[in-house]
C-alpha cells in the first residue's frame, strides 16, 4: 500500500478523520489540549498546525501510522515514520521474535499477515489446515482472506461458514473504515463476491439455531474426518514507529474444546516420534 496525499492540505484530511471518529471540534480540542476555535482554523486552512499539533491530533484521532505520514506531508512536514521492507536488517530482531513465537505456539495454528491480509509467516499448524488445497490458492503471495473464503479453499471445509464468513467480512469492513486502502477495498469486493461452496447453505450448521457452547464464535473446520473448533485471537505491536510493523497482525487459533487440543497434540507427538525414530 502507498501513502496517499491530498493536495487540498492537512485541514480537510483532519476534518475527515474527526468526522470518521464522530467527534465534535470541541471534543477533539479537549482531548488534544487545544481549543475548538483553533481546530476550526486548522480544518478550514486559516491556521497551519505545527508538526507537534499534527501528531497530537493524529494520536487522539487514532489515525493509523501510514496515514500520519500523509497528514504530515499535507501539512508541509517530512514523514515521521519509516516504511522498511520486512527483510530489512533493522527488523531482524522482530523477524526472529515472531518466528520464535510462531514455533512456540505449535502444534496450534498461528500466522502473521500484513495490512492486506498477505501471509508473511505461518507455523506448521497452519500448513496442517491448508493441506490439500489447490495450488492456485497456495501460490505466493498467500492471502488469508482468499484462502478462507474461496469456494475451493477452506470455505469448503468450514462447517459454520455462514457465520464465519459474516465475521471475516465484518472485520474487513471495520478495517476499511480505519484506513484508506484501495487494495484492501478491492480485496473485500473480491472475497465478498465469492459464491458459497456447493451445499454450504444447506449444511447442518447453517440452519442450527442453538448457541455454541464456546466462549467466542468458533471456526469449525473439517480435517481428516474430524471437526476441529478454533477461536481466533489477533495481536498487533504496541506504539509502532515503522509503517510495516504497524500493519502486521499476529493471529493465533486457540482450540475451542479439549478434543481439538488433544488431537493437535497427538499429531505433534506422532510427528516427533516419527522423526526421532
Amino acid at each position: 500500500m502507498t501513502t496517499v496525499v491530498n493536495d487540498t492540505g492537512v485541514g480537510p484530511l483532519l476534518r475527515g478523520w474527526r468526522e470518521r471518529r464522530r467527534l465534535s471540534q470541541l471534543e477533539l480540542a479537549l482531548r488534544a489540549g487545544s481549543s475548538a476555535r483553533h481546530i476550526s482554523f486548522v480544518e478550514t486552512g486559516r491556521s497551519r498546525p505545527s508538526e507537534e499539533m499534527v501528531l497530537r491530533l493524529a494520536e487522539h484521532l487514532e489515525v493509523p501510522v501510514r496515514e500520519r505520514n500523509a497528514l504530515l506531508l499535507s501539512a508541509g512536514y517530512a514523514p515521521r515514520y519509516t516504511e522498511s521492507p520486512l527483510d530489512a536488517p533493522r527488523l531482524e530482531a522482530l523477524r526472529e521474535g515472531v518466528e520464535r513465537l510462531l514455533r512456540g505456539y505449535e502444534p496450534y495454528p498461528a500466522l502473521v499477515v500484513d495490512g492486506s491480509y498477505t501471509v508473511v509467516a505461518a507455523n506448521r499448524g497452519v500448513h496442517l489446515l491448508l493441506d490439500g488445497l489447490p495450488e492456485h490458492l497456495l501460490a505466493p503471495p498467500l492471502n488469508a482472506m482468499r484462502i478462507a473464503l474461496h469456494p475451493e479453499g477452506l470455505a469448503s471445509r468450514i462447517r459454520n461458514l455462514r457465520e464465519w464468513r459474516a465475521h471475516l467480512l465484518s472485520q474487513m469492513e471495520r478495517q476499511i473504515g480505519l484506513v484508506r486502502s484501495e487494495s484492501l477495498r478491492a480485496l473485500y469486493e473480491e472475497v465478498a463476491a465469492y459464491p458459497p461452496p456447493p451445499g454450504a447453505e444447506d449444511g447442518p450448521e447453517g440452519a442450527e439455531a442453538e448457541p455454541y457452547p464456546y466462549f467466542a464464535l468458533p471456526m469449525r473446520i473439517e480435517h481428516d474426518g474430524r471437526v476441529l473448533s478454533f477461536v481466533s485471537s489477533i495481536s498487533t505491536f504496541n506504539t509502532p514507529m515503522d509503517v510495516t510493523v504497524a500493519e502486521l497482525a499476529i493471529e493465533t487459533l486457540i482450540p475451542a474444546d479439549p478434543e481439538t487440543a488433544a488431537y493437535l497434540r497427538s499429531l505433534a507427538e506422532a510427528e516427533e516420534a516419527s522423526s526421532s525414530g
